[in-house]
């Protein structure tokens, strides 16, 4: 079962602030089955204490220590913000990625997501697509041989 999947990415969407959209992107997690509703709260809490943005326009919410009881499985959220939001001072996001990790399955992603990041054609190509499919391409996992 892959941890990213189409029915967890949400493209050319649309957010007032930066809460509302780690709350949609919690929310794709909670309505996938992957975590209680609870989780997004952590989700919020971990970002009161620290940016989860990586720059290049993409931020990584994820829960606190103490919301892991929270987590049914493992599993990625993509939002895709069109015109992105406010994240920390002066620093926009298009990209909103929920993780919700029990264990280290989530490492994989991280790695092709920085990999991502680090190709500027290849991210300026997932902060526009609107095919799910591309953004399996490049964040889910890698098949190992």
């Amino acid at each position: 079962m892959s941890i990213l999947s189409k029915d967890r990415i949400s493209l050319q969407a649309s957010a007032v602030d930066k809460v509302d959209a780690i709350r949609k992107a919690g929310e794709l997690l909670v309505i996938t089955g992957c975590v209680l509703p609870e989780y997004v709260d952590g989700m919020l809490t971990r970002e009161e204490s620290m940016s989860t943005s990586l720059g290049n326009g993409v931020a990584i919410p994820h829960g606190v220590y103490e919301n892991r009881d929270h987590i049914l499985k493992t599993g990625i959220s993509v939002l895709q913000l069109t015109d992105g939001v406010e994240w920390d001072e002066g620093e926009k996001v298009f990209m909103v990625i929920g993780i919700a990790a029990s264990s280290d399955e989530h490492v994989g992603v991280l790695s092709n997501l920085a990999d991502v990041i680090d190709n500027e054609e290849n991210l300026a190509e997932l902060l526009k697509t609107n095919d799910p499919d591309v953004v399996v391409k490049y964040l889910g996992e890698k098949q190992s041989t």
